[in-house]
């Protein structure tokens, strides 16, 4: 089975996406900050993580570059979840290791279509 682990201090957010990923046939853990994500992956590393950027303790920057230094780091496909759409932003996110990034808000659509994009659906 398919395991997505989302990382947002949002729990509405949290709720929005593990209701969209189950009906996606994923298994889905929830962490509310970097830290706390780190500490899911080093107990299951899941296959995608949805990604917040601005969190309390530990941003998704920080999170994906720690991510991506241990081991098995490199295998999960993460796409950042944000309200930053300049380009720059993007070109941070992507050059720290993220595979995809989705607008919030998103829906069912939008986001089944980025988890499409980095091959799983």
């Amino acid at each position: 089975m398919k395991h997505c682990l989302v990382v947002d201090d949002s729990r509405v957010i949290r709720k929005v996406s593990r209701h969209i990923l189950e009906s996606l046939d994923f298994t889905v853990d929830e962490a509310e900050n970097g830290r706390e994500g780190l500490e899911r992956c080093a107990q299951s590393m899941p296959d995608v993580v949805l990604l917040d950027w601005n969190m309390p303790v530990m941003s998704g920057i920080e999170f994906i570059v720690q991510l991506r230094q241990r081991e098995g780091g490199d295998k999960p496909k993460v796409v950042f979840c944000t309200t930053e759409n300049d380009v720059a932003h993007i070109r941070e996110a992507i050059s720290a290791g993220a595979d995809e990034y989705v607008m919030k808000p998103f829906d069912h659509e939008t986001l089944q279509i980025k988890l499409q994009l980095v091959g799983f659906a």
